[in-house]
């Protein structure tokens, strides 16, 4: 707000006779009172932008000219508080990062039939409540154990950015191959040259990956076995995700950015 003063009024106008009527109705003086303004001025308090816009008139004779100097000046005014609200949406948008506390991750996979059209999910909780939902690597010709593995590789990955946050992270997990794979099998089948009795190991690739990320990270983590559809929400959400992502051919592994609905997500399939 601007305080009407004499020497505010001197910005303005040289004399005052000089006052056009545009600067009367920023002053918020009847023009019927034109006479006596500079009384009913004095002390006067009136907004920064009609403070600013009765000096920017100052000179100007023309009532068209007035008129179009106050026209842009309003528009420049909108044009700074749309951009300002941008500016407070996107400062709003920015990804905040999670406090520290736990986090548990339940992940699965799945295949219709099987072998067939696979996809894997992910559901992340924080303090115990579902914080965002993953899915994707779609797969035409996969199966249960390759969707598993890859769900369980995802949440790995996602264990190791929580755990250099500083949260305390666990995975749960309902296949109990995929996590014998990486926890029990796959240092046997290292030291022997990624060979085993019988044949070929499948899923080799998978496997090697997720046992190599799961050794640079198991001290700080925890990876355990759940039943599968025991009424556990996360691991039912993270089931959804997989039939989201066979529903929509998700190639890549992307977060879930639609309103996290649980009762809508979990009617899924």
């Amino acid at each position: 707000m601007q305080t009407i003063t004499e020497s505010y009024l001197a910005l303005g106008i040289d004399n005052p006779s000089d006052i056009s009527d545009n600067q009367l109705v920023l002053l918020d003086i009847n023009l019927d009172k034109k006479d006596l303004w500079f009384e009913l001025a004095m002390g006067k308090s009136i907004s920064d932008a009609r403070a600013e816009l009765f000096v920017l008139l100052k000179g100007i004779s023309a009532k068209t000219n007035q008129d179009k100097i106050i026209k842009n000046y309003k528009a420049l005014q909108a044009f700074r508080k749309s951009d300002v609200k941008v500016e407070v949406e996107k400062e709003n948008r920015k990804e905040v990062k999670p406090a520290l506390g736990d986090v548990t991750l339940y992940c699965d996979g799945g295949c219709s039939p099987n072998p067939g059209a696979s996809g894997s999910g992910v559901a992340v909780y924080r303090e115990g409540k579902v914080s965002e939902l993953w899915y994707g690597l779609f797969e035409s010709s996969g199966t249960n154990n390759t969707a598993e593995l890859n769900a369980l590789y995802e949440s790995l990955l996602i264990a190791k950015q929580e755990s250099k946050l500083g949260n305390k992270v666990e995975i749960k997990c309902d296949s109990m191959y995929s996590i014998n794979c990486i926890k029990t099998w796959a240092k046997g089948w290292e030291s022997k040259g990624w060979t085993k009795k019988g044949g070929k190991i499948k899923n080799l690739e998978i496997i090697q990956k997720a046992y190599h990320l799961y050794n640079t990270i198991s001290s700080k983590i925890s990876l355990m076995h759940i039943k599968a559809h025991a009424g556990l929400e996360g691991n039912e959400l993270a089931d959804r995700m997989t039939h989201y992502t066979r529903k929509t051919r998700e190639p890549k592994f992307v977060k879930y950015e639609k309103y996290l609905d649980i009762n809508e997500i979990l009617k899924m399939g």
